[in-house]
This record gives structure tokens, sequence and C-alpha cells, in this order.
């Protein structure tokens, strides 16, 4: 439980970091960011593994390079759903989930790394 809360944290905190340096992301209020945080977890947990099977071929042609844009229309989704969330287009989308992703690994390493020592 310590785990998916220390990583959520972190999603929340990309989340906070893409709305701050990446124009055309804006979050309405903490309660808004921790929400999406949430329906992005759900998203990429329930919904991305499909886009991934489905974009395999794309995904391999692109060297992964296609992950990036599987990965902005979780946060375009997530931006339909929730309308405490605005992004306005690709590129913002590509931009903030490239942040997210980031905050998002430097949490799973955290968590791994003390798992790792305890």
């Amino acid at each position: 439980m310590a785990r998916f809360l220390i990583q959520f944290l972190f999603a929340v905190a990309g989340f906070w970091a893409a709305q701050a340096f990446v124009p055309g992301i804006a979050v309405h209020g903490w309660t808004s960011l921790v929400i999406a945080a949430f329906l992005l977890g759900i998203a990429n947990a329930i919904v991305r593994p499909i886009l991934v099977v489905l974009t395999f071929p794309v995904v391999f042609i692109t060297f992964g390079l296609f992950l990036l844009v599987i990965n902005a229309a979780m946060l375009g989704l997530v931006a339909l759903l929730m309308p405490g969330l605005e992004v306005s287009g690709f590129w913002p989308a590509v931009f903030g989930a490239i942040i997210i992703g980031i905050a998002s690994w430097i949490g799973s390493k955290l968590v791994g790394e003390a798992q790792a020592r305890g």
C-alpha cells in the first residue's frame, strides 16, 4: 500500500509539473490534480495495454516512439473525462505525458530501491 501511495504522489507531482511548465495544460485546483492523477492511473492500467497490443506493429516500426503518442492519448482521454483538466492539443499532451512519465519513473525507481534495501 505504501508503494502505491508513493508512486501516486509522484504522479500527482508529475501532473503539477506538467501544468506548471507546459503551456496548454491547465489543472483547476488540487482536487482536480489528485483526481486527474488517479484517472490517468486507471486509464494506464486498463486502456493503455489494449492500445499497445493493437498498435504493436507501429510501435515496433517506430522503435517505441509511438508509445509517446499512446501516452499523450491517455492524457487526452483523462482530459475528456474530467472537467477540471484542460489539454489544448497534441503537443501539450505529448510534453505533458513526458513530464508525468519521468516523474512516475523516478517514483518507481525510488520505491524499487527502498524495497531492495529492506
